[in-house]
């Protein structure tokens, strides 16, 4: 069943976002190529979490054992911390999600490290801009296929594929709830949006097959042709006029 959230629910959940959205400036901001390793990033943020009294919403769930996903290049989400170095030339994604007040933000963002290709820039500015085409769509009296439909065809305009498998979700007291928010169009419109409904919007963008794999530690999750992957994600409210984003960036406010 979806939850209607209250013009006050909203606003628990803007304090949830606006956490993540300020950890994951400073994440972003930290790699250094050659030195920072992805558990760096992991215990940074759990950190920043808790100064900012706030809870990760990832850790434990499901037996997930850390506060973020770092995903490196080929690797399109749910990639586990650990000791690896980032190296100049990686794609980084970090996926994060915060809880205060019982409410859930969650975002992600997919950054270049140092010096990279114009095919990477393109495959970045592709899979970010998707997912404000799909944000625009977000309106009341749309229906959850406009913003599939809308990330679908601005992709694949531009030769790239949007996975399948994993999709958008519901959030609000539960980091998952309904609706599915598919980032392809499928057999069913889904749901007509309304004011009050909070949604997670997550394009899943690869240069190469929209396959994916699932490696032996039931987690990570890497295109199957090991292309490159970009993944962008913001917590969005619909009300009853513009598509009201919960986790926006002060540099991505500045680009609107």
């Amino acid at each position: 069943m979806i939850k209607i959230k209250t013009p006050e629910e909203i606003e628990k959940m803007r304090v949830a976002g606006q956490v993540v959205a300020r950890t994951l400036e400073a994440l972003t901001s930290s790699i250094v190529p050659g030195k920072t390793r992805t558990i760096d990033l992991d215990r940074m943020a759990e950190e920043l979490l808790k100064e900012q009294g706030a809870k990760p919403s990832f850790k434990g769930y499901m037996d997930y054992p850390a506060s973020t996903c770092i995903s490196i290049n080929e690797v399109v989400v749910h990639g586990i911390p650990d000791e690896r170095v980032i190296q100049a030339g990686d794609i980084v994604g970090i996926d994060l999600g915060a809880i205060v007040d019982g409410y859930h933000g969650d975002s992600a963002v997919t950054v270049p490290v140092g010096e990279t290709t114009d095919e990477v820039r393109r495959l970045l500015r592709v899979a970010r801009e998707s997912l404000f085409k799909g944000i625009a769509q977000a309106r009341a009296g749309n229906y959850i296929r406009d913003i599939s439909r809308a990330i679908q065809e601005y992709v694949e305009r531009h030769g790239y594929s949007v996975v399948r498998e994993m999709v958008g979700h519901g959030i609000g007291t539960k980091m998952h709830e309904e609706p599915q928010v598919p980032n392809y169009v499928t057999s069913r419109r889904g749901d007509m949006l309304q004011p009050g409904m909070t949604l997670a919007i997550e394009p899943m963008v690869n240069i190469g097959t929209f396959e994916i794999v699932h490696l032996p530690d039931k987690w990570t999750v890497v295109t199957k042709d090991r292309s490159l992957s970009a993944h962008f994600e913001h917590t969005v409210a619909i009300t009853d006029n513009e598509p009201d984003i919960l986790t926006l960036r002060r540099e991505e406010g500045a680009r609107q």
